[in-house]
């Protein structure tokens, strides 16, 4: 049996649309299966980039804090993941940055530029985000990576504040969307510009030519782990920057080893991501994000 749920029909990607990119359908597809990403810059307007962020001020203006936060570190997600991170895929759930607190714990700034990110059913429960994450261009791409059938199962609102925005790690996305075959595949959207002295994305051509590594899992007891399945290291000496421009759309394969450094600089470097899977492969119920069953 290779379905261990059913996902909605409203997470789907959507139809085919009539966005226009400058590769066509075929050069776009061969690019990605062999670079395992793919930029394409012009992908959202500036508009459309300002409506999401401003979206996500309000978002943080409007959230509760009650003074107990849920701090988000790629590092350390298998000793500080709770229960509130673990029932954030249905919810939109707010992650602050470690840097965030002083030593008594406290916020050293506002909660917006406390905020390391936003999660992780954006695209589903706000009307502003699945009007984003649905778009024609957006049903144009999926159709064109031979993805239409795929779902929406993730999204999340990255601040990557300024001086703030910490380090995101080497990872695949697969390690966090696993399938039984893989079929996770990211999309992330440059809201501001993204270069190296704010933190934009690095990856290595071709680099999602290799094993998934490890898989972030719910222990049976409670809490999380990572279950690993091959200890050897990535092969980074080819990495590039991903510097683009605001606006961009870059895709990864669930495979590819990517990273980003900590925001150093004085620009803050929103970005929006999504991530999807085929709805025919195994979604494993000790996968971490689990979505309310409707």
């Amino acid at each position: 049996k290779r379905i261990a749920r059913r996902w909605p029909a409203n997470h789907a990607c959507g139809k085919r649309g009539s966005y226009e990119y400058y590769l066509n359908m075929g050069e776009r597809l061969d690019k990605f299966r062999r670079d395992g990403f793919l930029v394409l810059e012009g992908f959202n307007s500036d508009d459309q980039c300002d409506e999401l962020m401003a979206r996500a001020a309000e978002l943080a203006a409007e959230f509760d804090y009650d003074g107990h936060p849920s701090v988000f570190q790629t590092s350390e997600q298998d000793r500080t993941s709770d229960e509130y991170f673990l029932d954030s895929g249905g919810r939109i759930s707010f992650f602050f940055e470690q840097d965030a607190f002083d030593a008594n714990g406290k916020l050293t700034s506002d909660i917006h530029h406390s905020l390391n990110k936003i999660g992780h059913a954006l695209h589903d429960l706000d009307p502003v985000y699945n009007r984003f994450s649905r778009s024609p261009q957006m049903q144009q791409l999926t159709a064109d990576l031979e993805m239409s059938g795929s779902v929406l199962i993730q999204s999340m609102h990255i601040f990557k504040h300024a001086e703030i925005g910490g380090v995101v790690d080497v990872h695949q996305d697969s390690t966090f969307l696993f399938t039984r075959p893989l079929s996770c595949v990211g999309f992330w959207f440059a809201l501001e510009d993204a270069t190296t002295e704010n933190g934009c994305l690095w990856a290595t051509p071709g680099g999602h030519k290799t094993t998934l590594r490890s898989w972030f899992k719910r222990k049976p007891g409670g809490g999380t782990e990572f279950e690993v399945f091959d200890d050897s290291p990535f092969d980074l000496d080819a990495v590039i920057p991903l510097e683009v421009k605001k606006g961009t759309c870059i895709v990864l394969d669930g495979l590819l080893p990517h990273y980003s450094m900590p925001n150093t600089s004085h620009r803050s470097r929103q970005a929006y991501t999504l991530h999807s899977i085929d709805p025919t492969a195994e979604y494993p119920l000790e996968n971490w994000l689990q979505r309310p069953l409707t």
